[in-house]
């Protein structure tokens, strides 16, 4: 799955946007990395291209590029149901994407903004394990984190809702919908710009004010609900978008499928990260309170960093 990368003058206005000094850029990587050393919690080290992804998403912010870091490694512990066992080739997965379709698209928006669909494929089958789909877009995430390779402005999601029912939702609990957005949020250099909903139901105002309360404000501003592919392809254009929504970029199934290859590829990767997480037992001060971390009430808690 090869994404088409910023250059010329969209990469200038991106590196503007994120802040990159390409002067100090690898002083800032080499502060990280030494951070990570230092800190007896976390693994002494992990590879440049994704904690590079890190600064850029944190506007080269090292104190915000710690605190994610730092919540990235401390959810592969807290959440098991995401980071572990992370093999597309298991039946458990292969359930989640034969019967949805979770691909980054190859092209740029003229901002530089990456498009990620989400779209489920058939409304009458039960509905599968809830968290190992989060499970899977989580895993095309990390592959994003080094296929990203100079950076982009943001993400924009496309939530396809035509196979969305009542029995579906009812699977899912507040709970799982806390830790997955924490994991968004909190633990990902995620710069989510716009999020569009389309082939919308009744069903789709439920979900929408289910998930809200999770939402940070800034992100709850930025959700677009369509009646029509033609008020879609106002924000996202018709050559970036694929056949399925009017666009004349491919179709949805075949980049889905490079995806599912690629995560194939990643095997030996995902592997070997099975263990690269935090300790919290090393934590200086006290451990990570899981309790307070996903609690319903009160506000999200934000890591002290050293």
């Amino acid at each position: 799955m090869a994404l088409i990368q910023p250059s010329g003058e969209m990469l200038k206005k991106i590196q503007q946007e994120l802040n990159e000094n390409i002067a100090t850029r690898d002083s800032d990587l080499e502060t990280i990395k030494e951070w990570l050393r230092k800190q007896p919690h976390l693994p002494d080290a992990w590879d440049d291209a994704r904690i590079m992804t890190y600064l850029r998403g944190c506007k080269f912010s090292l104190e915000k590029t710690k605190r994610k870091l730092d919540m990235y490694f401390t959810m592969k512990t807290a959440v098991p149901e995401f980071f572990a066992d992370r093999d597309i080739t298991k039946k458990n997965l292969q359930d989640i994407v034969t019967i949805a379709n979770v691909p980054a698209l190859p092209g740029l928006t003229p901002e530089g903004r990456r498009v990620i669909i989400f779209r489920g494929l058939d409304k009458d089958i039960p509905t599968p394990n809830i968290a190992d789909g989060m499970k899977v877009i989580l895993m095309i995430g990390d592959v994003r984190l080094a296929a990203e390779e100079v950076g982009v402005a943001g993400d924009v999601y496309i939530l396809d809702a035509s196979v969305a029912t009542a029995n579906h939702l009812s699977k899912v609990t507040p709970g799982l919908v806390k830790k997955f957005l924490v994991c968004v949020q909190e633990a990902y250099p995620v710069k989510l710009k716009e999020v569009h909903v389309v082939n919308v139901s009744p069903i789709v105002d439920t979900i929408i004010n289910f998930v809200k309360p999770f939402l940070k404000e800034k992100i709850k501003n930025r959700i677009f609900v369509h009646s029509t592919l033609e008020s879609l392809q106002k924000y996202v254009p018709k050559d970036v978008l694929p056949e399925e929504y009017g666009g004349n970029a491919g179709k949805i199934q075949e980049y889905h499928d490079q995806w599912i290859k690629k995560l194939e590829d990643y095997l030996p990767w995902f592997q070997s990260q099975e263990d690269v997480k935090a300790d919290e037992s090393k934590r200086p001060g006290k451990p990570t309170n899981y309790e307070d971390l996903f609690g319903m009430e009160g506000s999200f808690r934000q890591l002290s960093i050293d």
